[in-house]
């Protein structure tokens, strides 16, 4: 495969790159370059929604945690769909109405300039471990389909993908996306076609389809559900694309249609990782990744087409935090409404991810769980009570900036300083906790910055 990969991957990436070329020459603002002119229609936002959600995580991650605790394992995707749901059920389109260019961006209209900078501080830091993340899973996908470990070609092509995203910005972004994930779909539904209609064994699959087994316990139902739905109710990639849309509708039904299509993949995903779990022996593995095996099992057209497609998984995602943490560096924190400044820090943020990638510091799961778990508990509950509130009642800033930081803490502690707090005799259940204990502060202290009592009065 290494040689037929080589070349495909060479004519992909030159694609990637024209397409980068010819957006260039329509930016001309920061917010053609960032939030693609703010006029996408429901289809292309609907597309590069999708793109950005089904990345390394949502699939060769997914694959290998149905590997190894079963169906159980679609929760993960599952609490996504949910989130995006959510979303444009009752947030969708009071966001889109307030046209902010960022979350922090929108944060400030909210609450202030101080709100603004603590949020964008928490998600370029974070996202920083996103990018990374989706870098070790193209790593791992590029030592695959070469049959050995090339850092040469991995530094290649992580230098062509921040590339593009540096000269075309946000409009190519979401025109490769389209490309991207129907490569992505395509790949992955040919390849459980393949897996139940050709190669069968379905008994043992069908026999262990179970919502909760001892690998996976209600407490981490719970966490997850919060935890991990959070993020797409209210993440800065996801509402990212709420911001493009061309209206408040368009942003709502984006969502409303991405949430359906994507528990519709999270079905089909899952039950590849199933059919590997029942039929490939740990031995047979030998380490490597699940979802990766098959494309070894199944016709060689159909393992080509797999790689690529988990190829663009990963790219469709790196580019949308690629531009989205570097637009939060610039707006949100410089305070500028600077093209150049972006382009700036898509590189620099770019490199320091591909480092972090390159000393392999986490796998794909661990890293996203780890800035999820930052993020969720400090951000999603008190920015929700924010935008809620906003028009009826006043927020304390003092107060709802104290729910923020003591939301994050937790969500710190539960990640980074785990093995610190192990090794003082905090129960490994309690730790695991954290995270939701996180939410559940930061929900309480957020709603005891409201002024309830206080209403505010528009004037006719």
């Amino acid at each position: 495969m290494n040689i037929f990969f080589t070349v495909v991957l060479a004519v992909y990436i030159i694609i990637l790159m024209v397409l980068g070329i010819i957006d260039l020459k329509k930016v001309r603002s920061f917010a053609d370059y960032a939030v693609a002119g703010k006029n996408q229609s429901l289809f292309a936002v609907t597309m590069t929604l999708l793109a950005t959600i089904i990345g390394g995580s949502t699939t060769i991650g997914i694959a290998d945690t149905v590997y190894r605790i079963g169906f159980p394992g679609m929760w993960w995707l599952t609490f996504g769909s949910i989130g995006l749901v959510m979303q444009a059920m009752f947030i969708s389109e009071k966001v889109r109405r307030f046209d902010a260019d960022t979350l922090p961006d929108l944060t400030h209209k909210l609450i202030g300039r101080s709100a603004e900078t603590l949020l964008a501080v928490i998600i370029v830091i974070a996202w920083i471990g996103v990018v990374a993340g989706q870098l070790i899973a193209m790593n791992g996908i590029i030592t695959y389909a070469l049959g050995h470990s090339s850092t040469s070609l991995f530094i290649i092509v992580s230098v062509l993908v921040i590339l593009y995203t540096f000269i075309g910005g946000q409009m190519s972004v979401i025109r490769t996306d389209r490309i991207q994930l129907c490569i992505i779909v395509a790949s992955i539904a040919a390849v459980c076609i393949w897996l139940y209609g050709v190669r069968g064994s379905t008994e043992n699959v069908l026999n262990h389809i179970e919502l909760i087994n001892e690998d996976y316990k209600p407490v981490n139902l719970l966490t997850q559900l919060f935890v991990i739905g959070g993020v797409y109710f209210l993440g800065p990639d996801i509402m990212s694309r709420n911001f493009i849309s061309r209206n408040e509708l368009t942003a709502k039904k984006a969502s409303l249609i991405a949430g359906g299509v994507f528990f519709l993949f999270a079905l089909l995903i899952t039950f590849v990782g199933m059919w590997i779990r029942y039929n490939v022996s740990s031995e047979e593995l030998s380490g490597s990744k699940a979802l990766m095996f098959t494309a070894g099992i199944v016709h060689p057209v159909i393992g080509v087409g797999l790689t690529l497609g988990l190829l663009s998984a990963v790219l469709s995602s790196t580019d949308t935090c690629l531009i989205n943490a570097s637009s939060i560096f610039v707006k949100d924190i410089l305070h500028r409404d600077s093209v150049l400044l972006v382009r700036i820090t898509v590189c620099v943020i770019g490199l320091a991810a591909m480092v972090i990638a390159l000393l392999g510091r986490g796998d794909i799961i661990g890293l996203l769980t780890s800035a999820y778990s930052i993020y969720t508990p400090g951000v999603i509950c008190p920015l929700t009570v924010a935008i809620l509130a906003y028009g009826s009642r006043q927020i304390r800033t003092g107060l709802w900036l104290t729910a923020v930081c003591l939301g994050g803490i937790f969500g710190l502690l539960g990640t980074v300083f785990g093995d610190l707090l192990t090794s003082l005799g905090i129960p490994q259940t309690w730790l695991s906790s954290l995270p939701l204990i996180g939410m559940g502060v930061s929900l309480v202290t957020a709603l005891l910055s409201v002024k309830w009592k206080q209403r505010i009065i528009h004037n006719a």
